[in-house]
């Protein structure tokens, strides 16, 4: 087994033979002086306690030639000058990533042994971490430095934390010491000195000069120690740790502004600290929510968390989507289903990997060097981790509230759906079917998280993380865990529709539809088939501003491309099953299917015709759904809203479930906002090109905006050699263009193309290459050679489009097959290969993976895209010389 602790773990003890002063020869009698690698807490009620002790260990630190380091970063008083130490100035606005990474960083530098001295550790939970989190920072540091041999001071208020800090700072440090002040006299009262012992050693001291006087009868005893209330009372304002305390005031102010007591603005001043300490640090996303969400909503929000910190990017624009409806307009209290969800935030996913030793290993994923070493053992780690136990009993909680009901836990973490990052698909959401008995249902449970949490250190996220620059960045995970919306049908559970929408379309496949109306995506029952890439399956796309378009042509298409397979939840296998649309209606008790069913006479006529019984065959239709209910007037008028209120396109996903009456309520699930490209969405094609100079031309499938640019270099997999290929060298064929995608620069125009689906997982159906090991790409083009009836156009999954529009690739289809399409294949096979110029190692597979670069005699080549007419050029042409 690696071992996977940082050098800053704890390990081998101090030495006893050397011992170094606190600046005070009483003290030092007291605690018998200090050992290499004490880390002295100090408990008082002033900050100015604590300096009166720090002032003789700096002194001690001069005389003893140790070099001393002060970390500044809350807003008393400097402990410290300039004259006697090293400063260092922290922002712990920054994020907690980039606090202790500065922290350890200092430490590591200085090397082994000197002294430190920290401000107070309570004012980073009043200004920007919350209790779990200056717990975890201390068993994150403090080992360090006792591994190191040096000795530091923390300083922290009495009464101020809940046991989330309280208790890991007991249980880690060396020294704990109570500061007393009693008519004008200091007390100290050694609650824990490890390593020493005395008769007198854990009694009440009074600092009297030089001396620290053992308080041996009980009446000064008690004088001093009652003057203070007790910390194990549970009532406001003790016990309840700084995080909840300033919830407590927050509620109080706004109560008191309720019965007119105090001026609406007071109140934005107390819950404007809140929405840092629970929504987000990103500036946009808190104008956002400072602007919608109400005291109501924020104290909402806080009675279904558990745990501290922040509930993440999908969690927050949810719950700023729905308030900025409602508030827009009230109707949407009668459209919308409520919302029934908790929140499991930040602080657990980061306590969760520091008591499972995995900390350190997520240390080391910030190098972009090195970000995946370890990462299989972190991933094991976090898959048999163990919760803390307070935090175990919030979801015993939580899971009794929810009682049988199926639930879903989401991934939230910090930058997701953020402005700028969406990480579309990057992380897992796992749905429970939450059924059994009470130990199996919390089991089920535990995984779903464990899952989740795993998969903010999968390869594809990493890889992401990297790709975007965003290594170094505070990442944590939150969780969103909601009861799945739908209903029940004999076994299965499921809603009657799911989608995801786009306020801008940028899939325009006619010139009647208004890319700014937008569009939505829609299936019958899970989500999934929807905001995943399904290749066995189509989705119903439709225009907002024209819902009765289609982009089939004609009935067969129609036919051909309609949803088949319908996902649901098995409660009774415990697990998402994609069954045939037939079958599901058959067996769905309750269901209003005529609102969802097609009855295909034709296809009864074809069997009669050859003998056998004619049977109608029922397929799936939204139609009537679309044409006659106002579903796509309300999603058009959400989707624009929010938009406006983003002030940026945006895209959401959403379940409807009806009702009897023929009424509906739509569950809006996510509101992120949607990259687009400002420029127009018209390209004009040149024309009358020599088909000598031809080397692709064809209409199909143009996801994106339309663009022409000069071709850089095209990497092309060769489709008669990849439909021979074995499955394992087709899984070699998508890891050899990942690397290939690794080395082209941001600034090249690469056109890929090869046959089959991008980001299948299924080699038979194309290349099985993730987002990662394409996203440098310019234009992906889909060769529809595959099979049969394949139709990329309707089937492309939102999380793969999403990443298509955020990275700002173009995707087309080239049906070779069809009449009007030119595909000069020997324009790519008779160039040189410079695939060895890229990689010198990886010839295996040059035949069937090429790059093709235009020629150094004045050559270039011209691609051309127009979404609005769903066409494609590229061609030859030359410079001119003279």
């Amino acid at each position: 087994m690696i071992e996977m602790r940082d050098p800053g773990s704890p390990s081998d003890p101090p030495e006893e033979s050397v011992r170094h002063s606190t600046g005070l020869p009483g003290l030092d009698v007291v605690l018998q002086k200090l050992l290499p690698g004490d880390n002295v807490v100090w408990q008082v009620d002033d900050i100015g306690d604590f300096h009166d002790f720090v002032v003789p260990f700096c002194s001690a630190a001069a005389v003893e030639g140790q070099k001393l380091t002060y970390f500044r970063f809350a807003w008393h008083t400097p402990l410290v000058s300039d004259s006697h130490a090293e400063v260092v100035e922290l922002r712990p606005t920054e994020g907690f990533e980039a606090f202790i990474a500065e922290i350890h960083q200092v430490i590591r530098r200085n090397g082994p042994g000197g002294f430190y001295v920290f401000d107070s550790l309570s004012e980073l939970a009043l200004e920007c971490f919350s209790d779990q989190m200056v717990g975890n920072f201390f068993m994150l540091t403090c080992p360090f430095l006792l591994k190191l041999k040096a000795v530091a001071y923390f300083g922290v208020l009495r009464h101020y934390h809940s046991p989330q800090a309280a208790q890991p700072i007991a249980e880690t440090t060396q020294i704990l010491i109570d500061v007393y002040r009693s008519q004008g006299n200091l007390y100290v009262y050694p609650r824990k000195v490890a390593g020493r012992t005395s008769p007198t050693i854990h009694l009440l001291h009074a600092w009297e000069g030089d001396r620290f006087r053992p308080i041996t009868s009980s009446a000064g005893t008690a004088e001093v120690l009652t003057a203070v209330p007790w910390s194990g009372i549970q009532t406001p304002p003790y016990g309840m740790g700084v995080w909840n305390h300033a919830f407590f005031h927050a509620e109080e102010v706004w109560r008191a502004q309720l019965r007119k007591e105090i001026p609406r603005e007071k109140v934005r001043e107390a819950f404007r600290g809140l929405f840092r300490l629970i929504i987000s640090r990103e500036e946009r996303l808190l104008e956002l929510a400072e602007k919608h969400l109400s005291p109501r909503d924020i104290l909402g929000i806080r009675a279904r968390m558990i745990g501290t910190g922040y509930i993440g990017g999908k969690s927050a624009g949810m719950l700023v989507a729905r308030s900025i409806l409602l508030g827009e307009n009230p109707e949407w209290e009668g459209k919308l289903e409520a919302l029934d969800a908790f929140y499991i935030p930040s602080d657990v996913f980061y306590t969760y990997l520091i008591i499972n030793d995995c900390w350190w290993i997520r240390r080391r994923q910030r190098d972009p060097e090195n970000f995946l070493e370890f990462a299989d053992e972190a991933r094991r780690r976090i898959l048999t981790g163990s919760f803390p136990q307070s935090i175990l009993d919030g979801f015993e909680r939580m899971l009794e509230y929810f009682g049988q009901s199926p639930i879903i836990v989401r991934s939230s973490s910090l930058l997701e759906d953020s402005f700028g990052n969406t990480f579309a698909g990057k992380y897992e959401s796992v749905f429970c079917a939450n059924s059994g008995k009470k130990e199996e249902r919390m089991e089920q449970f535990l995984q779903a998280v464990r899952i989740v949490y795993v998969s903010s250190m999968s390869e594809e996220a990493l890889r992401h993380r990297a790709e975007r620059g965003v290594l170094d960045q505070d990442e944590q995970m939150a969780l969103l865990v909601q009861r799945v919306s739908g209903a029940q049908y004999g076994d299965m559970f499921y809603p009657q529709v799911a989608g995801v929408g786009f306020s801008f379309n940028p899939y325009a496949w006619s010139q009647l539809i208004d890319p700014k109306a937008g569009m939505v995506r829609l299936v019958f029952g899970l989500g999934t088939r929807a905001v995943s890439t399904k290749v066995d399956d189509y989705t119903r796309l439709v225009a907002l501003n024209a819902p009765h378009l289609r982009p089939e042509t004609g009935i067969d298409e129609v036919r051909r491309y309609t949803q088949r397979l319908v996902d649901v939840l098995d409660l009774d296998r415990q697990e998402v099953r994609s069954i045939p649309f037939e079958e599901v209606i058959a067996t769905s008790p309750g269901l209003d299917s005529d609102l969802f069913v097609a009855v295909d006479e034709t296809a009864g006529l074809y069997q009669r015709d050859r003998g056998s019984a004619a049977i109608p065959f029922k397929s799936l239709s939204l139609d009537r759904l679309i044409q006659e209910t106002p579903l796509a007037k309300d999603l058009k008028s959400m989707l624009a809203t929010l938009e406006e209120a983003y002030d940026q396109p945006v895209d959401i996903e959403f379940t409807v479930n009806l009702r009897q009456g023929g009424d509906y309520r739509i569950n809006l699930l996510q509101c992120r906002p949607l990259l687009i490209r400002e420029e127009s969405l018209s390209t004009r094609i040149p024309e009358d090109i020599p088909d000598q100079d031809l080397v692709f031309q064809g209409r199909g499938a143009v996801v994106g905006t339309s663009r022409a640019f000069p071709v850089d270099r095209f990497i092309f997999v060769v489709p008669s050699l990849y439909s021979q290929a074995p499955l394992q060298e087709r899984y070699s064929v998508a890891r050899l263009l990942g690397k290939l995608n690794r080395l082209q620069s941001r600034n090249s125009r690469v056109v890929l193309m090869g046959p089959g689906r991008w980001g299948t997982s299924t080699p038979s159906l194309g290349i099985p290459a993730c987002f990662a090991e394409i996203s440098r790409m310019s234009v992906v083009c889909e060769l529809v050679t595959m099979r049969e009836g394949f139709s990329p156009d309707v089937s492309l999954g939102t999380h793969f489009l999403s990443n298509l529009v955020e990275t700002d690739i173009l995707y087309v289809a080239l049906f070779p097959e069809r009449r009007e399409t030119v595909l000069t294949e020997e324009f790519f096979l008779s160039r040189p290969n410079r695939l060895a110029d890229f990689l010198p190692n990886e010839t295996r597979l040059k035949e069937m993976v090429r790059v093709v670069e235009p020629t150094e005699n004045g050559e270039e080549i011209w691609f051309y895209a127009d979404c609005l007419t769903q066409s494609m050029l590229c061609f030859r042409r030359y410079r001119d010389k003279s």
